[in-house]
């Protein structure tokens, strides 16, 4: 099939490669210049675990850059996979997504029947949004000409292509059976893996380890598929702030939540996933996600007030964390604190809305100094957190520098294996606080450090 992916950013980019990597002809448009330039070059315009590698095996192939939108003319379907921030009232800011559907509209053909798939994250009804802005440009008739269906994305950063080529789900909303039936085809590929053996050749340096279970296609109403992933993000957002609550509860009854939350996982109604305890949840989803459907809630007087309760939970675990600092330190004025990881988790180098673009200005308000490492984060940290008074570390081991605490808030695998020798014997004070548990606590006690966790 002919694809064309518009947004080159996170979900943009990692769609459209994973559908050129399937044997697609697959154009992906974005405004930005360099964000073509590079995938044209054979470079990713993100940090995502395999991303470059399929660019570099399929640009000039199957997989086309640029920023005009002529191609759209020969699209069968149409991905629109452009950012979606939060507004200033909290509700998202669609501008990119109409934005997108202008541009579609001005160059859709107006000979074929052609499908446009909202990837983006977006509230329900932004289907009916978009479908009119492009019958309004093009002059088509919506479900005659065109359908705009909803195909929310599900991806992990750190693991997006794995997720792309082995989804659990495949939600589909569609009110046009003609494009249900395209829609099928186009990811037909996926659910019944039928080339995934040559694949598994063509790009072996991929993870192709496929989990015995098929993925559900699963078909519904546009709004409702709209609906889904945000239901389904607030339901994660709700299960990680009750682990992170679970675990101040421990530290005063003296239990331990990593076996509380294993002996919950156990139960199959419950699953192991998600009762991680950590600093709180942020990223580029969860804090827009909730927040938006919360604020959806409202305006339709059906209040979401598990929703409100998990999000002001998690802000008072980002607290929480500072306030367990102050109570080994005691004042934190003048004091250093060493931190390691940026990013709103392993993997990725999406440093946007996490933990510690809240943890760190608290702490700088409390007089402390801040010194700072991410293995990919650390550029897109400083871009967005420009105010912020921190030393960024060439090194991981150079946070320990004559600091008070080291503070780990994101557990990439790396961190392990630092040389933590070094590191007790540049700390003015050995203490430290790892906030994903993740660390080896009797290994680092045994050498010297005081260590923390959360929960333990």
């Amino acid at each position: 099939m002919n694809v064309v992916c518009v947004g080159g950013g996170y979900v943009g980019s990692v769609t459209g490669v994973s559908f050129a990597a399937l044997g697609n002809k697959t154009t992906v448009i974005d405004i930005n210049k360099e964000k073509v330039d590079l995938i044209n070059c054979g470079k990713s315009p993100i940090y995502e675990p395999g991303l470059e590698f399929l660019i570099q095996q399929t640009i000039g192939k199957s997989l086309y850059a640029t920023t005009e939108y002529h191609c759209i003319a020969e699209a069968d379907v149409i991905f629109i996979g452009v950012e979606t921030p939060t507004a200033p009232d909290g509700s998202a800011d669609l501008k990119c997504v109409k934005n997108a559907a202008m541009s579609i509209g001005e160059n859709i053909n107006k000979n074929k029947f052609t499908v446009i798939i909202n990837k983006s994250t977006i509230p329900t009804g932004t289907g009916e949004v978009v479908s009119s802005i492009v019958a309004e440009v093009s002059g088509l008739i919506p479900e005659k000409d065109f359908s705009v269906v909803s195909n929310p994305e599900f991806l992990r950063e750190g693991s997006a292509i794995w997720d792309v080529f082995f989804p659990d789900r495949i939600v589909v909303g569609a009110n046009n059976q003609i494009a249900k039936e395209i829609m099928r085809k186009l990811y037909k590929p996926v659910v019944t893996r039928e080339n995934y053996h040559k694949l598994s050749e063509q790009y072996s340096n991929l993870n192709w380890e496929a989990p015995e279970k098929i993925p559900v296609f699963f078909e519904t109403d546009v709004k409702t598929a709209e609906l889904i992933k945000y239901a389904s993000n607030g339901f994660l957002a709700v299960k990680i702030s009750y682990i992170n609550e679970m675990a101040k509860l421990c530290e005063k009854l003296g239990t331990n939540v990593l076996d509380v939350a294993k002996g919950m996982g156990l139960d199959s109604r419950i699953g192991s996933r998600f009762l991680e305890v950590s600093s709180g949840w942020q990223g580029s989803c969860f804090p827009k996600d909730t927040s938006e459907l919360y604020l959806l809630s409202e305006k339709y007087e059906s209040e979401l007030s598990i929703v409100k309760a998990a999000i002001d939970a998690n802000f008072a675990m980002h607290r929480y964390v500072v306030e367990k600092i102050i109570r080994f330190l005691g004042c934190l004025n003048g004091k250093i604190i060493g931190i390691l990881g940026l990013t709103f988790k392993p993997n990725t180098d999406d440093a946007r809305k996490t933990q510690a673009e809240f943890i760190i200005p608290h702490l700088l308000s409390l007089g402390a100094n801040i010194q700072a490492f991410d293995p990919q984060g650390m550029e897109m940290f400083k871009k967005f957190n420009p105010d912020l008074d921190i030393k960024y570390c060439d090194k991981a081991e150079d946070v320990a520098q004559r600091a008070d605490c080291i503070l780990l808030l994101t557990h990439w695998q790396e961190f392990k294996n630092l040389n933590w020798h070094e590191m007790v014997n540049s700390l003015r004070f050995p203490y430290i606080l790892d906030t994903r548990n993740f660390l080896n606590k009797q290994y680092l006690e045994e050498i010297g450090f005081y260590y923390q966790g959360l929960g333990t």
